[in-house]
This record gives C-alpha cells, structure tokens and sequence, in this order.
C-alpha cells in the first residue's frame, strides 16, 4: 500500500507531465495502481533507434521520493534486455545515488538518454546498427499485440492501424486484379473452392456425356448403308 505522501506526490507529478510532456515519450500510471507506470520512448532522428516505439515499466516504491524506482523495457531494442531491470543511477540499482528532488520526469529523460549511448551497464546488451533498425521497424507492432499498451496508449494503436492501411488497399488490389483475370473468386489458402471444383469438373462430364449420347440415328443409317452394299452382289446374279 503507497503511503499518501507517494500517491500525493505521483498525482501531482502526472499533472506537471500532463502540462509538459518531456520531449519524445509519454508515460502514464496503471488506472488502478499510481505506483506502476507504462513508458514509451520515440527513437530520436539520427539514431539507429530513429522509427521505434520502446514500451516500458517504471514501479515505484511506497516509500517514494525518498526511495528510487524500478525500471524495465518490455519491447526488444537492441539496447536494454526485456523484462530486466535496467542499472541507471536513477533507479533501484544506485538507491545510494538517489535523489528525492529527482522527478518522473527527470527519470524518463535520463533513461532516453542513456539510451541513446553506448555505454554498458547491467542489462544492456550489445547489437549491430542494423539490428537495431530492424527491431525498430518492428517494435510498434510488437507493442501492439500487448492488452496493456493498447489500453493505455490508444494513439499508438491508431498510428499503428494507419500505417497498415496502405498496405491492406494493395493486397485488396492485388485480390481485385487477379480476380478480374481469373473470373473467379481468390482461392482461400490456396485451396481450390467448392464451386471452383465443379466448375473444372463440369466440362470434363459434359464431353463423357457427349461421348455416351452418340445419337442413335447415326447407328440405324450406317447398318442400313453397310447392309445395301452387302446386297449388291446377290442383286446382280
């Protein structure tokens, strides 16, 4: 249970952030829970972080200020590992460190930064420049299929839903095309449909039909002809 100090000074800091939201994140606290806060860190430009999204967790103490948070990235970064603590001196790893002037704010710059470096430290990891653009790529997708996030970061949902518009009007097209030059439905996993099959077996039963109707008449004529000529000789005598 937070002491109210914590929850009173946690409301108050929700409210400055509100008003001055620190420069490429957002963070908010769980509805139900002022001590756990959720993060997301923009890749600043001229990164190899440029284009992603990093979600996190900051928990707090009951005893905060006078004790510091815990910090943890949920999305793979490149960076920091998942669902580890991260060692900053603004974090539960350097309570001696701590400051309790120190702000949610302060923290959440502090942790941009520091990722934004190079310098290792407990839990952090060691990638290429391209992995890192490759895991930014794909962190907002990534972020997106946690209930949490899209709970808690509804515009990030919404931007990621955008960025998938253009590609679902292609796969329509492509659809549309290759519908018109077949004439017929696209195949569902690659599986021809019911009506697909009867539509190719239908031909194939008509000519064994055409083959089993050889019309009778023709069969009656032919016997009469071969039967006259037959005759002929017998005529003739």
């Amino acid at each position: 249970m937070a002491e109210k100090a914590c929850v009173k000074r946690l409301q108050k800091e929700y409210r400055a952030l509100c008003k001055e939201p620190v420069s490429n994140v957002v963070a908010r606290p769980l509805p139900n829970d002022i001590l756990e806060w959720h993060y997301v860190l923009e890749g600043s430009e001229g990164t190899p972080f440029a284009g992603g999204y990093y979600y996190g967790k900051i928990k707090f103490p009951p005893e905060y200020p006078f004790k510091p948070p815990g910090i943890s990235m949920t999305t793979p970064n490149g960076r920091f590992m998942t669902q580890k603590k991260i060692c900053l001196s603004m974090s539960d790893f350097h309570p001696e460190s701590w400051n309790p002037m120190w702000s949610v704010s302060s923290i959440l710059t502090g942790l941009l930064s520091f990722m934004m470096d190079t310098s290792p430290t407990t839990g952090s990891v060691t990638t290429t420049v391209e992995e890192k653009h490759r895991l930014a790529k794909a962190s907002l997708a990534f972020n997106c299929k946690n209930a949490t996030f899209r709970k808690l970061f509804p515009e990030y949902v919404e931007k990621y839903e955008q960025q998938q518009l253009p590609k679902q009007l292609v796969q329509e097209q492509d659809v549309s095309l290759l519908t018109q030059r077949t004439g017929s439905k696209p195949l569902l996993n690659g599986n021809p449909t019911v009506e697909e099959t009867n539509a190719v077996e239908a031909p194939n039963g008509m000519r064994n039909q055409r083959r089993q109707s050889f019309p009778t008449w023709v069969v009656v004529l032919l016997v009469s002809i071969f039967a006259a000529v037959m005759a002929l000789p017998l005529l003739q005598l």
